[in-house]
């Protein structure tokens, strides 16, 4: 029973074949119990969850242990410490990226990214909150169960923490170009740009504004992320002490969850940490806030955003209340409840008397209960909001009479309205905003070079030469624990699925242990709906479920949708053909979930919505249209580069066209200028027409997934449709001088453009931020080629071996590699200081593969993290989707598992050359980022 590599641990297949299920095994567990220096407290069986709970306290140092027994093979590990700075230097932030740099057991640099191509982990990260630290992992496979939590645990508890590290991730004064001692010296950093970044995003600059301004006395009142123009008072030796007063075990809370057993966890942990510790008293309390006597009111200024719905328009206001401690779980409960339905659908109190009368476009990013802090708080704001009618929320917000139906919980009347520790704050635009921080930090920065001797400079220059060789040397990884390319399962679980047909349209069962739940998905095809309706698809697909039908007004419907089932929702499909780079599928797919009982009334609003849904009440589309244009421009600064990546490949298939048209930066667009027409009569004439190519039986099939083959299931697919076949007699030709046509053998109406040629775009949006996102896209080969797999597995090599290394550790940005996806090979970075830089970097990564300049074990690292990703856990909602959807069976998957196995040295080099090398031609290349005098320079690039 004992693993000869692993003395002690019982193997993964061993215990799998002849134990009893993990949670009958956890409830074997008695209170005062002695298991490896820790003691079990308590045992609890939580059968709603089907998990078994052991709570456990380390002897020695009194570290506290959560353990979460449950059949699943998707086994996590966490560790987290409180960790409460005083200061807004990010130390606790800075710190998390340095401690994963490098340890005394893995003294390679930078462990943690190397371990993600030497593991099969289905989740590797670590997080700064506003007080604790967490650094949690997951993974299907025993043995890399222990691999990871060897190198984890040797990271948070015996980090190097070398000064070069701090340098990389943290912040340095370097010269702009580290070979060039005469070049400006400037700031450096992976933290300082990421932070950069984050608070180019008003909603994330407005909620850290609101926990400081509401907890002003102690660590709530500072950024744990670091304030970018406080992170460079931040000392090597200030990062060093952190570590030593908060990653200690007595300060620290660790948590596993799955089916493998505890004892070896408890074990390896014992053995690797907690017994070379004693306990400390490590006095990271945090304070309850003292209450105020009065409340406050305050306003901060922000950057305005060119897409916003209306440039009038962009101020938010929101009222914060602070409460009780979250460790009284009932009241967390009671007020979260109450948040909920308070806020959430258009029956709430707080959605008609702030979002309906359109005082804003949209609730703030705070908003409700929030119970992330030690003490919680309840908000309530708007953002969208004209400067003049600032006033008039602020009385709505504060009005009684809005939550009269709570009147009668006297503890909620008073946690709320008789609560004098209330804060009252107000952002708002201002022009000159990017240009005052750019001055701050251009001061900072001459602060920091006016006290420097000649001498001083020398040794920056020397540092900055020290550290590039570093990020330039090749690694020796070997004392890196690491799977096998043989460790891998060499075939893939079969998910069977059923193929039938009710009233004429080609439905998919899928039977899964969804817990009671049946659920639901239709794709209706929109081959033949006009093209110049296409960008209406997204706004009607958001508004559909959400306007009225039949009989119902949209209160009512939204009052069915919650009572009868788990949502309902339409979003739009794009879905590249897995056999031919110009054919696609275009659609809209619906979602939805309920219980058994509940089919007769989910079917039934569908038949409403599909048969008579409401579109003539301007003023409930109004308010639609505003939220869905605020929230894609809020998006942009967080996902920046998913926009870029979209927008690149714009121009190389008939594909990436419509995808940059249904969810790009056309899309946020065309939404700004909609939510600015003062009429929307036009809107309400064009998505009845949309309504008539989309609602169409003959264009739909549908999937089941359930517990078990639902009895009734076809008769309702068989009402349903009878219901609707009037739809049919509405239906359109096919315009085929614009889009041919086909079926396929699975049912899928395919869709191609004839005319379509691939051609070279660069693109530039300037955009409010201080840092860019930037992407190449090239033009490969389908999911089905014989080369896609040599392409998938030289994305992950290119990224780990080469990209990382230029953007992320020399370039400074938050992030950066290659993707493959819909026959399209993208590079991307994000949260990047640079442009020109990276696409140097895009191109230089090409060259690196057509040379060849790669090992066996490099192949085999980006095997494993390829594998990770294939063989990633899919809930039993969404199993069977991948070939209800895009068409790609298990017998597809295996043949692709196949091909990926065999992928060598040779291929990868091959399709470099063939795909990548010759691409470069007719690629498409996409910046979002800050005004560049470089690229307006360039005529080769638009400028939007």
């Amino acid at each position: 029973f004992l693993s000869s590599s692993s003395p002690g641990f019982l193997t993964q297949h061993t215990w799998r074949l002849k134990s009893t299920s993990a949670r009958e095994r956890a409830l074997q567990y008695q209170p005062g119990q002695k298991i490896h220096g820790f003691t079990v407290k308590e045992v609890v069986a939580v059968p709603d969850l089907f998990l078994t709970a052991v709570k456990l306290t380390h002897d020695k140092t009194g570290a506290q242990y959560l353990h979460a027994a449950r059949d699943d093979s998707n086994n996590l590990f966490s560790v987290q410490f409180r960790t409460t700075p005083m200061d807004s230097t990010g130390v606790p932030h800075i710190l998390e990226h340095t401690v994963l740099c490098g340890s005394e057991k893995y003294p390679c640099r930078d462990p943690f990214f190397k371990m993600l191509n030497r593991s099969l982990s289905t989740f590797m990260n670590a997080f700064t909150a506003s007080d604790y630290t967490m650094y949690p992992f997951s993974t299907q496979n025993g043995k890399d169960f222990q691999n990871l939590l060897s190198v984890y645990l040797d990271a948070v508890f015996f980090p190097c923490l070398r000064e070069q590290d701090f340098w990389q991730e943290g912040w340095r004064l370097e010269n702009e170009d580290p070979t060039d001692p005469n070049s400006p010296l400037v700031f450096k950093g992976v933290v300082f740009n990421e932070m950069k970044g984050a608070f180019s995003d008003n909603e994330r600059l407005y909620a850290q504004h609101l926990q400081n301004k509401l907890y002003p006395n102690h660590t709530y009142s500072v950024v744990s992320g670091g304030e970018p123009l406080a992170i460079p008072d931040l000392t090597w030796e200030q990062l060093k002490q952190f570590h030593a007063t908060h990653y200690h075990p007595s300060n620290a809370r660790f948590f596993t969850y799955g089916d493998l057993p505890l004892e070896p966890h408890l074990k390896q942990i014992q053995e690797e940490a907690l017994s070379k510790f004693d306990r400390i008293n490590p006095k990271t309390e945090v304070p309850s806030q003292p209450r105020w006597t009065s409340p406050k009111e305050d306003h901060v200024t922000c950057s305005p955003d060119p897409l916003a719905p209306d440039p009038n328009k962009q101020n938010t206001v929101c009222v914060s209340y602070l409460l009780g401690d979250i460790t009284d779980a009932f009241e967390g409960l009671t007020l979260s409840l109450l948040s909920s339905l308070m806020i959430s659908g258009p029956n709430s109190p707080f959605y008609k008397s702030l979002i309906e009368p359109k005082l804003g476009t949209d609730f703030s990013s705070v908003v409700g209960y929030d119970g992330s802090t030690k003490e919680a708080s309840f908000s309530i704001g708007l953002q969208g909001v004209d400067e003049e009618d600032i006033e008039r929320p602020i009385r709505q917000l504060l009005s009684c009479t809005l939550c009269s139906r709570f009147k009668k919980c006297r503890k909620t009347n008073k946690t709320l309205y008789e609560n004098t520790h209330r804060l009252t704050l107000s952002m708002s635009p201002e022009e000159s905003y990017l240009e005052k921080q750019a001055k701050a930090e251009e001061e900072k920065l001459q602060k920091k070079i006016e006290v420097l001797s000649d001498s001083d400079r020398k040794q920056i220059y020397e540092k900055g030469l020290d550290l590039l060789a570093a990020q330039s040397q090749t690694q020796d990884v070997s004392c890196l624990p690491a799977l096998k390319v043989s460790d891998i399962e060499p075939t893939i679980p079969i998910t069977p699925v059923q193929i039938s047909t009710a009233g004429g349209v080609p439905v998919q069962y899928c039977e899964q242990p969804t817990n009671g739940l049946v659920y639901f998905r239709a794709l209706c095809n929109l081959n033949t709906l006009p093209e110049d309706l296409r960008v209406f698809v997204p706004l009607f697909c958001s508004v559909i479920t959400k306007m009225g039908c039949g009989a119902l007004d949209y209160r009512q419907q939204a009052q069915q949708m919650e009572l009868r089932t788990g949502g309902m929702s339409v979003s739009t499909q794009v879905i590249t053909d897995c056999n031919e780079l110009d054919t696609y599928e275009q659609g809209i797919l619906l979602s939805s979930s309920c219980l058994e009982r509940n089919l007769p009334h989910m079917f039934q609003l569908w038949s409403d919505i599909f048969i008579s849904p409401h579109f003539d009440d301007e003023e409930r589309l109004r308010v639609l249209v505003m939220q869905s244009a605020q929230e894609l421009a809020n998006g942009i600064a967080y996902s920046g580069h998913l926009y870029a990546m979209t927008r690149a490949g714009r121009h190389l298939t008939p594909a990436g066209d419509l995808q940059e048209t249904f969810g790009g930066m056309e899309q946020v667009t065309f939404m700004k200028r909609t939510a600015a027409m003062a009429d929307l009569s036009q809107i309400i004439r064009t998505l009845p027409r949309i309504k008539i190519h989309l609602f169409n039986p003959d264009n739909m099939r549908w999937v089941y997934n359930t517990p078990a083959i639902v009895s009734d299931a076809a008769a309702h697919l068989e009402g349903f449709i009878k219901d609707v076949a009037k739809n049919r007699k509405e239906r359109k030709p096919v315009r085929p001088n614009i889009i041919e046509v086909k079926l396929n053998s699975k049912n899928k109406i395919l869709s191609s453009i004839p005319t379509f040629h691939p051609c070279p775009m660069k693109t530039f949006f300037q955009m409010p931020f201080p840092v860019n996102f930037v992407s190449e896209s090239i033009r490969t080969v389908p999911f089905s080629h014989k080369d896609y797999a040599s392409l998938c597995i030289l994305a992950r090599m290119m990224t780990a071996k080469f990209l990382h290394g230029e953007i992320r550790e020399k370039g400074g940005a938050y992030g950066g590699g290659a993707k493959i996806g819909g026959g399209l090979f993208t590079f991307y970075s994000y949260r990047d200081p640079n442009t020109v830089q990276t696409l140097s970097a895009f191109g230089n990564g090409i060259d690196w593969a057509k040379s060849g300049k790669f090992t066996q074990q490099d192949i085999d690292e980006a095997k494993l993290s390829v594998f990770s990703a294939v063989d990633s856990p899919v809930a039993p909602a969404d199993k069977g989707m991948g070939q209800f959807l895009s068409g790609v069976t298990d017998e597809m998957k295996q043949s692709h598992r196949q091909r990926l196995f065999a992928v060598d040295h040779k291929n990868l080099v091959d399709v470099a050359e063939r795909y990548l090398s010759a691409g470069q031609k007719t690629c498409g290349v996409v910046i979002l980022g800050p005004e560049n005098d470089v690229i307006k320079k360039d005529p080769s690039w638009i400028i939007k």
